[in-house]
């Protein structure tokens, strides 16, 4: 079983991403802001992080730092309402992020991305 930690501050979105994950078998892990999401980072050192760029207390740009130091090999997934004016799309792929998934998004094609990140 793949362990995916997700973090976003939208409720609604979180509990969409949680529960259509867990129902492909994948064991899910959440976090509400950017400290928590450091936090069960360490804690699960999981197969997969899946994390909004606006995120309170850290930023997904921080968290795909930390992320890239510590665990190199662990995939990224980006969430953002956010279009690439700022380039923080742009930067998140520099930094090597493995996808990125623009809201809205339909959580069928969330959890296709994520097998195939898997496969």
């Amino acid at each position: 079983m793949k362990d995916i930690l997700v973090i976003e501050d939208d409720q609604l979105i979180l509990k969409m991403v949680e529960f259509r994950l867990k129902k492909e078998g994948y064991k899910v892990v959440i976090a509400e802001d950017g400290n928590k999401g450091i936090e069960a980072l360490d804690d699960l050192q999981p197969d997969l992080i899946i994390t909004d760029i606006m995120v309170p207390y850290k930023s997904g740009i921080e968290i795909i730092e930390y992320a890239k130091v510590k665990y190199p090999k662990c995939p990224i997934i980006v969430l953002s309402a956010l279009g690439d004016e700022e380039g923080t799309v742009m930067e998140a792929f520099n930094m090597g992020v493995s996808d990125f998934v623009p809201k809205p998004f339909n959580p069928n094609e969330l959890a296709i991305r994520v097998k195939r990140l898997f496969n």
